[in-house]
C-alpha cells in the first residue's frame, strides 16, 4: 500500500468518527470543545485529500485503488460532515440534498466516463467546489459567521462543476 492510499484510508476512517463526533452527545464535554474537535477531524481529513491527490502525482503513485479510494474517501467524508449538520441544525437541507444528489451523480457518472476510456481527472472547477465546500464545512462546525452565505457560494459551485463535467462528457463523445 502506498501513502497515497493510506492516506485515502484514513479518510475512510475518520468520515466516521466526525459523524459520531457530531451526533453523539458527551455529558462531559462541552458542546464547543466537540465542536472544535471535529473540525481538527475534518481538517485532517480535508487537508489528506489535498496530499493523497498531489503526493500520487508528483511520486507516480496513482494507482486503481487510489482511483476507487481516494472519491469513496471523499464522498463518505462530506456525507459524514453534512448529515451531522443537519442532524444539529446547523445546514439548510436543500441545500445539502442537493450537494449531495450531485456528489453521488458525478461520481456515478464518472464511472461511465471511466469505461468509456475518458479522462476523468478533476477541473479546476472541482477543485475550487470541493474548497468551497471544505470552508462551508467548517464554518458551520464552528457555528461561524457568515456559514450560510458560504454554503451557498458552495452549493452553486458544487451544481457548476457537476454541469462542467456532464458538458465535457458530451464534448468528448461527439
Amino acid at each position: 500500500m502506498n501513502l497515497p492510499n493510506a492516506l485515502a484510508l484514513m479518510r475512510i476512517v475518520l468520515a466516521p468518527i466526525l459523524f459520531f463526533l457530531l451526533t453523539y452527545k458527551i455529558d462531559d464535554i462541552h458542546p464547543s470543545w466537540i465542536d472544535y474537535f471535529a473540525t481538527v477531524v475534518f481538517s485532517i481529513a480535508a487537508l489528506s485529500d489535498f496530499f493523497d491527490g498531489y503526493i500520487a502525482r508528483i511520486w507516480g503513485q496513482v494507482t486503481k485503488l487510489g482511483a476507487i479510494l481516494d472519491p469513496l474517501a471523499d464522498k463518505m467524508l462530506i456525507l459524514a460532515a453534512f448529515l451531522g449538520l443537519l442532524l444539529l441544525d446547523r445546514a439548510n437541507a436543500w441545500i445539502v440534498y442537493l450537494i449531495l444528489v450531485r456528489e453521488f451523480f458525478i461520481t456515478g457518472f464518472r464511472i461511465v466516463m471511466i469505461s468509456d476510456n475518458l479522462n476523468i481527472s478533476a477541473s479546476f472547477a472541482g477543485k475550487i467546489k470541493t474548497l468551497s465546500q471544505t470552508i462551508a464545512i467548517i464554518f458551520l462546525l464552528m457555528q461561524w459567521k457568515f456559514a450560510d452565505f458560504i454554503l451557498y457560494i458552495a452549493f452553486f459551485l458544487t451544481i457548476y462543476s457537476g454541469v462542467e463535467y456532464v458538458v465535457k462528457y458530451y464534448k468528448a463523445r461527439l
